[in-house]
């Protein structure tokens, strides 16, 4: 198998797919003389789940900020469906259906599901034909409709966030990343970080859904144990260089941990 072969996406209907969704060639980022990332080239397609994994201080977050416009690369280049975008801000990477789900996924814990998904982007109704008021009937039945969309039961409408389990704060999340129709990447990180095992059970399941409905998920992850249950392909960063892009079906744990140690592509999968 060539390293050609390894950069294709291997998630549910690949295999008619032939273009990347995003394309990431050279990707450089420098404060002063340090060096965070170098040179890193990565293509990420519709329909797959794609995982990062490295060490602490791998480069894993300065990548994922470039990408998602909150930090400005020194040099190379993001293509989006294969136009070019200079990514400045947060604000262009969702114009372009790139959106970020964050370890802390900023929920605001005295809102309802409902008020946290809609926080900014409120439905209004006239009262009387003239008194703006909220529309919270309808904000209501929007939550809902996402929460099916998703394959999920809606968590109880009158509760607080702080009230609900981790899982269910995910989907809260998730479900107003896609209030957004526009969206075509998620990017999620450590999204089964402080879960139990059921709770992780259930989030990995929803990533599964939307994969199948047809978006990128790219998230981040230290548990090699759920980027195995999950990721499509693995990529592997080190000292902020790419180590290499796998499978996840043609490697095997222990693998994938040298290649986060030892900075190496297994060699096996580097000869033609």
């Amino acid at each position: 198998m060539s390293v050609r072969q390894e950069m294709q996406p291997a998630g549910a209907g690949s295999a008619a797919i032939a273009a990347p969704l995003v394309s990431i060639r050279g990707l450089t980022k420098q404060y002063g003389g340090h060096v965070a990332n170098s040179n890193i080239d990565l293509d990420i397609f519709p329909n797959e789940v794609m995982a990062l994994v490295g060490d602490n201080g791998a480069g894993k977050s300065t990548f994922i900020k470039m990408i998602s416009g909150v930090v400005t690369p020194t040099s190379g280049t993001i293509r989006i469906a294969g136009e070019p975008v200079f990514m400045t801000a947060p604000s262009i990477a969702r114009e372009k259906g790139i959106e970020t789900l964050h370890q802390n996924l900023a929920l605001v814990d005295v809102f309802t599901p409902q008020e946290n998904i809609f926080m900014g982007r409120e439905i209004q109704r006239r009262v009387l034909g003239a008194i703006p008021s909220l529309d919270h009937a309808e904000m209501r039945r929007q939550t809902i409709s996402l929460f099916e969309e998703l394959g999920l039961k809606a968590p109880d409408m009158t509760k607080m966030v702080r009230a609900l389990s981790g899982g269910q704060r995910q989907a809260i999340g998730i479900a107003r990343l896609l209030l957004d129709r526009n969206v075509k990447l998620i990017i999620m990180d450590e999204p089964m970080a402080a879960l139990g095992v059921e709770e992780s059970r259930l989030v990995l399941e929803l990533i599964e859904r939307l994969r199948d409905k047809g978006y990128a998920v790219f998230i981040i992850s230290h548990n090699l144990e759920h980027v195995f249950q999950i990721a499509d392909r693995i990529a592997v960063l080190k000292t902020g260089r790419m180590v290499g892009t796998v499978r996840r079906a043609d490697v095997e744990h222990d693998e994938v941990v040298s290649m986060i140690v030892g900075g190496r592509m297994p060699q096996r999968l580097t000869s033609h």
